[in-house]
């Protein structure tokens, strides 16, 4: 099968945990949601990684440092260290290191955690345009950052400097709802110079490379809920993804994915790290898995049998998927997403 084509998610005769050396996972909507444990993901990464599974946690929220990071997860139950954490602000800090000299200054627009990632790179971070830097970053810096710092950054950008950005998710969840993200904050800075920022974060192969050079991950599986960042990211690094639909992603989504967008595996929550997947394989003109059927019609996804709710989506992906090859599926999938409660 074409790498940059998948008509099915796949099956594992092995549990994820024992088939993959590390989980490479998102945070947000994959281990907590508004700051609390979601539910199952304490002990299911407790048996990952009693198992032989190393854990690494990846983050596009450029704000908190990983020492605040790992403090939060182990708080939550889940042991964790900084060395364990790996974020944009990370990935981003590299990314400006190996564009200027050493001890060079950085006009920072965010929190903490870019600027302890930029002394990490032997980086100076500064506050104004008029402190001479070589270069902007900006990332998250949280609900209170003030409106003037976008004004700070959109004068050196505007007089040439140049423009990093940790990442450019346009939302963020909160224990409240959905808040506007980085990638809103970008977007003020874009509309007032017109330039372009180099971003780092998911899913662009700067994070992927990041991770990989903190980690040493020879078999890495990307566990994420966005398909837009986590799975995306994991398509551009070439690496194999689980879709948990704890988070953003339901099962529509998933359906009209594009291939970049299409995960390799897809659980209810963390325990599918601990569990084969099953086989999704042909059957007459669509595609079985568990006791259910998919098929593609002209106009509508068919769904027939009765079993697990999730083998039912895994056959509807498979036969929504190769109907829609390299684009997105159109087909209505409503009354089969129905059959099976979404």
């Amino acid at each position: 099968m074409s790498r940059s084509v998948r008509t099915r998610p796949e099956g594992s005769g092995q549990a994820l945990s024992e088939a993959y050396d590390t989980a490479l996972l998102d945070l947000d909507g994959v281990v907590y949601a508004g700051g609390a444990a979601i539910v199952h993901a304490v002990e299911s990464l407790a048996a990952a990684q009693a198992g032989g599974m190393r854990l690494a946690y990846v983050t596009n929220n450029a704000l908190r440092t990983p020492d605040t990071v790992a403090g939060h997860l182990t708080e939550l139950g889940i042991p964790t260290g900084a060395e364990e954490v790996i974020t944009s602000a990370q990935a981003v800090a590299r990314l400006i290191s190996e564009q200027v000299p050493a001890g060079a200054r950085v006009l920072v627009i965010g929190g903490e955690g870019l600027r302890v990632a930029l002394r990490e790179r032997g980086l100076v971070p500064v506050e104004s345009a008029d402190d001479d830097p070589v270069a902007v970053v900006q990332g998250y810096g949280g609900p209170d950052l003030p409106w003037g710092r976008f004004a700070e950054a959109s004068y050196a950008v505007a007089r040439g400097v140049p423009w990093f950005a940790s990442n450019t998710d346009l939302t963020i969840p909160s224990g409240r709802g959905i808040a506007p993200g980085n990638g809103a904050a970008v977007q003020v800075v874009r509309i007032a110079t017109g330039a372009e920022p180099q971003v780092a974060g998911k899913p662009l192969p700067p994070m992927h490379r990041e991770t990989i050079l903190r980690t040493g991950a020879e078999r890495p599986l990307v566990v994420g809920d966005r398909l837009d960042t986590d799975i995306e990211g994991a398509f551009n690094g070439e690496v194999d993804s689980l879709l948990v639909l704890t988070g953003v992603t339901d099962g529509a989504q998933l359906l009209a994915a594009p291939p970049q967008h299409r995960p390799t595996f897809v659980d209810a929550d963390l325990r599918g790290l601990l569990t084969g997947q099953p086989e999704v394989t042909p059957a007459g003109d669509g595609f079985r898995c568990g006791g259910w059927t998919a098929t593609a019609g002209e106009e509508r996804l068919e769904l027939d049998g009765d079993g697990a709710a999730l083998d039912g989506l895994r056959a509807l992906c498979a036969a929504a998927w190769t109907a829609a090859g390299e684009g997105s599926c159109a087909l209505d999938g409503g009354k089969a997403l129905a059959r099976l409660g979404w």
